[in-house]
Parts: C-alpha cells; structure tokens; sequence
C-alpha cells in the first residue's frame, strides 16, 4: 500500500472509495496481505503508529470496510466493523469490553428474553472466564437497576426480544447505565431501519446480519456498530478481540451485504407490511397473537414513540398455539399449503416459522422458559412478502381452523 507520505500529492484516482476506475460499487479485494513501499511503515502499522493502513485482511480490509462504512451510516454510528457471524459479533464486543481494564472477570446484566445462542454463552461460557451474569425482566426499570453492582460493566438487551417481542426503554435504560459507567449493549438485529438505538443512548450495536440484512438465507455474518475508538479498539493487533479471535468478514460476504443494503429499507417496508395485515387480522379472530404493531402490544406507545414510522414495527410475530403439538401440526398444514417454510432463522423473503421453545429458545431450560411465559406452543413466524396478502391470510385461515378442529 502506498501511503500519503511516499505519495503526498495525491489525485482523484488515489482517493476514489469505488471501484478501481470509478466504478459505481467497490470491487472485491480478496488479498490476504497488503504491500509496503517503505518497511518501516508496516513495522508502525504493527506498532499501532500508524492508522488507515491495510495491513492482513483479518486486521482490515477494504471491501469489509465500505460494507463497515454503510452499516455505521444505517446505524448513526461513527463506525462499523462486519465478522463472520451476529454471535461472533455478540462475543467479540463483551470480551473486548470487559478486557479493556486489564482486569479479569465482571458482572454483565442482560435481559432475561434473548436468543437462545447469546443465553448459553452468557450463562454456560462466560461465568468461566470470571464474569458473572444475572437475568432481570429488562423492561422492569427498577429490576434492571436493583441487578446492578459495583463491577457491572454491561447491560445486555434485544430492541425486540426474541421470540416474546418486548420492547425495552433504551433512553430510560441508558440513563441508569450512564449512572454508573455501565456500557448499554443493544441486539438490533429483529429492527434494522426501524430503531437506531445509538440515537437513544446504547453505546454498541450488535446484527445478526444473516437475517434482514441479507435478506436471502444465503450466508453467514455479524456486525458491530459503535464509536471509532471502540472500533479500532476491536482490530487492535495486540489486544482486539475480532483480530486476535479471528473471526473476520469474507470480502465476498462484505460485498454482496454491501450492494442488498441498499434494498434493505424496501425489503423491510414490505416485511412489515405484511407482518401487519395478518397479524391484525389474527387479532379480529381473537387469536394470541403478538405483533409490536397492534395497540394490544404493552409496549406498543413506547415502540411507536421511539421507531421510525416509515419502517412499521417489523416482520416478526409469534402465535400461540397452546402446545408444541399443536405449533407443529399448524406449521406442517401452513408448510404443505405453501404458506410458509418450517425453518429457523428470519428476514427471508419467504415466510419462516419455528417453535422457540424447542428450537432457538432451547437452551434456556424449561423453567426459565415458564417464568419468561415462553409457552411451549408458541410459534414464531418471520412474515416474508412473495405472494398476496389475501391469498397468503386465507391459507393460513385455512390451516388455523383444520387444527382447530
């Protein structure tokens, strides 16, 4: 790489962020490893004395640095960095965070309504590397504040909780954090668009971007968002947690993110577009149904008051079913009625259904489950939007009276 002290007068084409003659995107750059003109620039690089330098694509690279770029912007972040999946992106922002003291152990507060993946690694995992963590009911203000101790340096929480979909105060929760020196860690990977909960006073964002982000089911990647100290902080060659863990973006990854942002506000419209129409008319049927966007939602006025209303209230909504049984004889018929597709995940362009207690919600034990009221029969849909509102609300009609009776 050249840098601006071997070329100090520099043109257009040396500064130009797209593609290697203009191009309208950025191209793929695949390298591995960057040259040097003058040793002794890479020997600072290493030292950290020398920023913006591309050094070995598990420490930077550009096509996962425009991709950085987009999501930092979609977030209202001063930066961004993508890896290799939302849970790595989950465990590399706690481990940097409770390493950046030089200290070891914590505590870490998080919402006792996470996916089924972060509740393993904060129960079962991060105990053994000394960091306590406690389960409180996040929207319970005094609860949250009533966990906090001295040595608390995170509270962890979803913007919409997975699968139960509660809607935390991120400015309230934010005001006790900023009380204590505690970091407000936010999982917005359920509103993408929808929440920007730097805005609101969270100090990381943490996506699962294989789901809306994609929006294709194709691949596996993460993201975090925050300021550029923490950043940086994360590719530290002595101390990052995403450099010295490894788990970084494919290139090619970052670029086929890089160009679906672009559609993601679309994609998202019409996600919750039709997330509305069904769950609405479920909830004219007197159906259980839970949807952010029904004023039945008990935090619908807080979600209304704080989301951006071109974006809705999402796609997702859970059904229950009473029992597993039930959730899986529903979603069989749904399945063979071309309603939707038995699978976990979300933000496809087809309708995903699962049952969370027995599927992403599993490794929480069945107690945790009831004390959560995370029932047994619940049914977590991720509403795609191929196909016709009215077609798709009365094979699913359909289907619900066949269980029925």
């Amino acid at each position: 790489m050249e840098t601006t002290r071997s070329r100090p007068e520099q043109s257009i084409r040396d500064i130009q962020h797209f593609g290697e003659e203009g191009g309208v995107v950025p191209v793929i750059d695949v390298a591995a490893t960057s040259t040097f003109l003058d040793p002794a620039d890479m020997e600072r690089t290493f030292q950290g004395e020398m920023q913006g330098c591309y050094l070995y694509s598990r420490h930077s690279n550009p096509t996962v640095n425009f991709f950085g770029k987009k999501l930092a912007a979609m977030e209202g972040a001063t930066a961004a960095l993508g890896v290799a999946s939302g849970m790595a992106a989950i465990t590399c922002t706690i481990d940097q965070i409770f390493r950046s003291n030089g200290k070891v152990g914590g505590h870490l507060v998080s919402s006792n309504t996470v996916y089924g993946g972060t509740y393993a690694l904060f129960k079962n995992i991060l105990p053994t590397r000394g960091i306590a963590v406690d389960f409180v009911e996040a929207t319970d203000l005094a609860a949250v504040e009533k966990a906090f101790r001295p040595e608390t340096r995170v509270l962890y929480v979803e913007t919409l909780s997975n699968p139960l979909l509660s809607a935390v105060d991120l400015r309230a929760l934010s005001a006790l954090c900023r009380k204590r020196k505690i970091l407000l860690v936010v999982d917005n990977t359920f509103a993408p668009l929808i929440v920007r909960p730097l805005e609101l006073g969270a100090d990381v964002v943490v996506h699962s971007c294989t789901k809306f982000i994609s929006g294709a089911s194709d691949l596996i990647a993460g993201a975090i968002a925050g300021s550029e100290e923490f950043i940086a902080s994360l590719i530290d060659v002595n101390h990052g947690s995403v450099m010295l863990n490894g788990p970084v973006m494919d290139p090619r990854v970052a670029h086929e993110l890089y160009l679906r942002m672009d559609h993601l506000p679309i994609r998202m419209q019409a996600h919750a577009r039709m997330a509305d129409f069904l769950a609405r008319r479920m909830a004219e049927m007197k159906l259980p149904v839970i949807y952010p966007g029904l004023e039945s939602h008990r935090q619908h006025k807080l979600l209304k008051g704080t989301a951006n209303p071109e974006y809705g209230f999402g796609g997702i909504l859970t059904l229950d079913c009473g029992t597993s049984e039930r959730a899986r004889d529903l979603a069989t018929k749904l399945q063979d009625d071309k309603f939707g597709l038995y699978a976990v995940s979300l933000g496809f362009s087809r309708t995903l259904m699962s049952c969370s207690a027995k599927s992403t919600s599993s490794e929480i034990p069945e107690d945790e489950q009831k004390a959560i009221g995370l029932s047994p029969g619940l049914l977590r849909f991720s509403i795609g939007y191929i196909g016709d509102a009215e077609t798709m609300w009365n094979r699913f009609l359909k289907c619900w009276k066949a269980v029925s009776a």
